[in-house]
């Protein structure tokens, strides 16, 4: 099947600076691809990564690897095959703790191929040297019985005696003869096949005692990379802490920006409105000369009116007078209305007294 993706995922790539190993120097200038890939045919892992044409990541995963969160979208992990230190930027803190885990079961697959490997060595190192045990005492037996089988019998007779009794003898012994070459031969085959293996196998102990070595050689060196990250993740976390502080003062001043251009805004409609309304007075001003020589005239007209209404005065109080006079002569003539009134019912109340007289002297006619 070959080298199949088992996981894929989007972050920033860096590396750390290989002269100061303390500042990180970007590796893609975007976000890329970043994959984790199985080779079932040497059971391995790797984190692979890679940017246009050019390969930024090729990190073969080992059971001693750490993958370590320095921030809540950062992490990074030593790769002492590669000589470095990667680390990835990603969008949210869901993305890193996915590609955190992934590497976690990834690292645990390895180990327990590394065990199974290592087991699988032991168990066939054990099974040669149990069949070289086993054809060890095979050998040593064949070579003692096989000169026995080929010596004359010892029985004492004719020769008709003789053949008679060597003969089923001789076929039985031939057969075993045959049966004890083909098994040393195989042995020998065997042998040689476990020589072979058990070569392999030490020159794979060797390798595994070079690799150990090497690795507990890096392990002060991983140390002191451990140290100087987290020195680093101390200071990123405070520049981190810094840029958010930032990052909070520069929302603030967006809002307070946004809430100054709406008021922008508003002052800029309202210095529109005043425009129009400077406009319409100036309009206004260009009519005021017409207006002031109407202001005059009607100042004028207002004057005469003025004096008429003073003539209408003094004509009013005469006509006040005039009314007085006439209120009083008609107080009077009610006076004299109201005798004369009275005195006409008087007269009305004889007049019918009269009647009812005349009536009454007609009745009794």
């Amino acid at each position: 099947m070959g080298e199949q993706p088992i996981y894929t995922t989007r972050a920033h790539v860096f590396q750390i600076d290989p002269n100061t190993k303390k500042n990180w120097v970007p590796a893609s200038k975007q976000a890329v691809t970043v994959s984790y890939f199985y080779d079932s045919t040497r059971n391995s892992y790797r984190i692979i990564s890679v940017d246009g044409s050019k390969v930024i990541i090729n990190s073969t995963i080992t059971p001693n690897m750490m993958f370590t969160k320095t921030s809540q979208k950062f992490g990074q992990w030593a790769d002492s095959r590669a000589n470095t230190v990667f680390g990835l930027g990603f969008a949210s803190e869901q993305q890193l703790a996915k590609f955190a885990e992934k590497f976690q079961e990834v690292k645990d697959a390895a180990k327990l191929a590394r065990d199974k490997s290592q087991e699988k060595g032991e168990t066939m190192s054990n099974h040669s040297q149990i069949q070289l045990e086993e054809t060890e005492p095979q050998l040593k037996e064949t070579g003692r019985e096989t000169p026995s089988s080929n010596q004359p019998s010892s029985i004492n007779g004719t020769d008709d005696e003789k053949i008679s009794h060597v003969g089923p003898e001789a076929a039985v012994l031939k057969s075993e003869n045959e049966l004890l070459k083909s098994a040393v031969e195989q042995s020998n085959t065997n042998a040689k096949k476990w020589e072979t293996e058990l070569q392999t196998l030490r020159e794979n102990n060797a390798r595994l005692v070079d690799a150990l070595q090497e690795s507990s050689a890096n392990v002060e060196s991983w140390k002191k990379q451990l140290t100087t990250c987290k020195d680093e993740s101390d200071s990123l976390r405070t520049q981190i802490a810094e840029l958010e502080a930032q990052c909070n003062e520069a929302s603030q001043e967006k809002q307070r920006n946004a809430q100054l251009t709406v008021r922008v805004q508003e002052l800029e409609a309202e210095l529109q409105d005043k425009e129009l309304e400077l406009e319409n007075l100036r309009k206004q001003a260009e009519t005021i000369p017409q207006l002031m020589a109407e202001c005059e005239s009607i100042t004028a007209k207002l004057q005469a009116a003025e004096m008429k209404n003073k003539e209408l005065e003094g004509r009013v109080d005469g006509l006040q007078l005039d009314v007085e006079d006439s209120r009083q002569k008609q107080g009077q003539m009610k006076g004299e209305l109201k005798k004369f009134m009275d005195m006409l019912d008087g007269k009305i109340d004889e007049l019918h007294e009269f009647r009812q007289g005349l009536s009454r002297l007609g009745v009794e006619n």
